[in-house]
């Protein structure tokens, strides 16, 4: 507007509302619910023709198999959905004794996670189920050739995902509306209530900021904080019980100290790379959320 029919613009001066955002908007699963999905989806089909004399011959379900790895791929390894689809085969490895998972995230970035004892399992039914082992090149979730029960050579998209999600979810029984970010969500907020740092789900998720990380919890301060309550009326009854005085005072500055640590908590995991601990707290073989601490 300058030079033209005023020399001033009169609204330069102002400015709108700002914008913050405190909160994702992403929508997590529970333990139990991640469980439920995972452990609902059928494993074997049956291929015999119903007819008289005839018995049904019961197989593995190729298409069952790979659901659930796709799932747990995304729920152990915090991994975007486009990443777990640009899999290859050969982005399944063995290194020192466990398996692990290579992604290729956005930006051209490779990033190598280990994987849990059950993500191993569900990858090799999987991939033994499909035959796809002699196949490093080709995608390591594909598409259905119809209701036959193959697999194609083509990958799925990420609307096949999505639709195969909403699918499980529903035959679990599960009505929070998900989608394919959902599973990251589940994956990171389990860790974290597991005692995880910060800074360990934001090399995991392959994050630039821990803010983005944050944004992914949904109820984290609210539990810390009812778990920070629990652990100093405790401290309070002992200290009306026993008198103890001055040990007692030290137990509830530990249960400050809690407080204040945030969301990084009070206690740190350190993991080193070449040790066999890993920080990825997940889904067990249970039905609950716990910390993984495999030594070889």
């Amino acid at each position: 507007m300058i030079g033209h029919i005023i020399d001033v613009n009169p609204a330069h001066a102002a400015r709108g509302r700002k914008y913050v955002v405190r909160k994702g908007k992403t929508s997590v699963l529970t333990a139990e619910e991640a469980r439920e999905l995972l452990d609902s989806i059928p494993l074997v089909r049956n291929t015999g023709r119903r007819r008289k004399g005839q018995a049904e011959s019961p197989k593995p379900s190729v298409v069952g198999l790979r659901d659930r790895a796709l799932i747990a791929v995304m729920v152990y390894s915090f991994a975007r959905i486009s990443a777990v689809l640009e899999m290859n085969v050969r982005d399944y490895f063995v290194q020192g004794r466990r398996g692990w998972v290579r992604l290729h995230e956005k930006g051209g970035k490779e990033h190598e996670v280990p994987c849990h004892h059950n993500l191993e399992t569900y990858l090799d039914e999987y991939i033994a189920a499909a035959g796809i082992v002699r196949d490093p090149d080709g995608p390591l979730f594909r598409t259905a050739a119809g209701k036959t029960g193959e697999l194609t050579r083509n990958p799925m998209w990420q609307q096949d995902a999505y639709w195969m999600i909403q699918r499980r979810a529903a035959d679990a029984g599960i009505k929070t509306r998900i989608g394919n970010h959902t599973f990251r969500a589940t994956g990171i907020t389990a860790y974290l209530k597991n005692n995880g740092t910060l800074e360990h789900a934001q090399y995991l998720a392959n994050h630039e900021s821990p803010r983005t990380t944050s944004f992914m919890i949904v109820g984290l301060r609210r539990f810390r904080w009812m778990r920070w309550k629990r652990f100093r009326s405790k401290a309070l009854r002992r200290s009306d019980k026993h008198r103890c005085g001055p040990d007692c005072r030290s137990i509830a500055a530990s249960g400050a100290a809690m407080s204040r640590t945030g969301l990084q908590g009070a206690k740190r995991n350190q993991w080193n790379d070449n040790e066999s601990e890993s920080p990825v707290h997940i889904i067990d073989a249970g039905t609950h959320i716990a910390p993984v601490r495999s030594r070889l």
